[in-house]
């Protein structure tokens, strides 16, 4: 390992895609602040640990804006337009209350109905499968998340097989011109969107936030509409699909635990939040940047735009906060994690993703009583990079209505 850099995480392999935890509980048990290599070939600041991680996310000093990144990193925008994710007070304040305005408990408790409904039909349709097999990922995770953020965006016409391609690469290929092909495709995408929509107005989300203004009477510019409707599809449909790719493959590897949950239906809420804390969809966050050297739990990191990685996966894991956390345990007590980040830039989007997890795993739980995983765990592929983690594809059986009819 060259001097100063105390892990090349792009050169671990598939091992550590497959499960980085002891990697980063390796770091963390030598200090919490590490320099690295990130997978797309820039040194970064990663920083484990929960107490840590929290108080960086918090770090008024780290900016998301890359108007603030150092031009000598070798990296790729991650996103369309401005947005949530890629601003600071007092824009980051402005527009999160527009969009807050608009995107409402009570807009997303409305989808409830919608989300059974939807959940149910996909359910009807794989376990309607003679063979008994299907690939949850395909069958349910993926339609289900896509199908409601669209619904809820005003989108139904969205190619999602492309808009799927062009965000995984964008948000996961270690090569910097695919991700920035992906981003460039997926932008002209969305200008076209926009655009209709604004000259065809209806009862969505998307359209409300056309409309809508502040109390200054300030609106969403151009820019600003292209990277919100990035922020919400992307990330309203890629967290959510493994979200409830992660819970079911953990119930699944987790007998016991899945048996408490079908003894006890009640314990779905905080099922859901083990799962975020176990193996949330977010294993680092998206990119800060030093404005000025700033401290880090004693580590003194430098100013200029440096690039600074927060583990959330490392977060949760640390026994310094949850005891024993490599054991998966539905009765935990789970608050405190960090899967949907804290402080300003804490996701506006839990509650549906709660909301979608809850749903479909309870269905799956009353709905397929002999569902079991229909591969070695070591043979499932993981999404690359440091981003979104989960399963690719999760494959598992059932015992078809008709046998298992037979059988009793």
């Amino acid at each position: 390992m060259e001097a100063g850099i105390a892990a090349d995480l792009g050169a671990l392999g598939e091992e550590f895609v497959r499960n980085p935890h002891p990697v980063y509980a390796g770091l963390r048990a030598r200090g919490p602040v590490h320099r690295v290599r990130v997978p797309e070939g820039a040194e970064a600041w990663l920083v484990v640990g929960h107490a840590a991680c929290r108080s960086a996310l918090t770090d008024p000093t780290l900016s998301k804006s890359w108007k603030d990144a150092s031009p000598a990193l070798p990296l790729a925008r991650l996103s369309a337009g401005e947005n949530l994710l890629s601003s600071n007070p007092p824009d980051h304040t402005r527009l999160r209350r527009l969009v807050a305005k608009e995107f409402t408990p009570r807009r997303v408790e409305a989808l409830a109905p919608r989300v059974r409904a939807l959940t149910g039909a996909l359910l009807d349709a794989m376990l309607a499968r003679p063979s008994g097999r299907a690939d949850l990922v395909e069958a349910l995770a993926f339609p289900l998340s896509m199908g409601i953020i669209c619904e809820l965006l005003g989108v139904p016409s969205l190619d999602r097989g492309a808009f799927r391609d062009w965000a995984e690469q964008a948000l996961s290929s270690p090569d910097r011109d695919t991700r920035t092909a992906a981003t460039a495709a997926m932008t002209h995408y969305l200008v076209g969107m926009v655009d209709e929509m604004r000259s065809r107005p209806r009862d969505d989300l998307m359209s409300a936030l056309i409309r809508t203004t502040d109390e200054d009477g300030g609106r969403l510019s151009p820019d600003e509409l292209i990277g919100m409707a990035w922020l919400l599809l992307v990330t309203g449909f890629e967290t959510t699909v493994h979200l409830i790719s992660s819970g079911v493959l953990a119930l699944l590897r987790h007998p016991d635990q899945l048996a408490a949950l079908r003894a006890d239906p009640s314990l779905v809420d905080n099922a859901v939040e083990e799962v975020l804390r176990y193996e949330g969809p977010v294993e680092t966050t998206t990119y800060r940047f030093t404005t000025e050297p700033l401290d880090i739990a004693g580590v003194r990191v430098p100013g200029g735009g440096e690039l600074v990685l927060v583990a959330l996966a490392d977060a949760d894991r640390d026994p310094a906060r949850f005891p024993d956390p490599d054991r998966f345990d539905i009765r935990r007590a789970a608050g405190g994690h960090l899967a949907f980040g804290h402080g300003i830039h804490y996701c506006l989007g839990a509650p549906l993703a709660r909301l979608q997890a809850r749903t479909a795993i309870t269905a799956l739980v009353e709905r397929c009583p002999a569902l079991t995983l229909n591969a070695r765990p070591a043979d499932l592929t993981w999404r690359s990079g440091l981003l979104i983690r989960g399963p690719r594809q999760l494959p598992v059986r059932w015992l078809p209505e008709g046998r298992r009819a037979a059988a009793m």
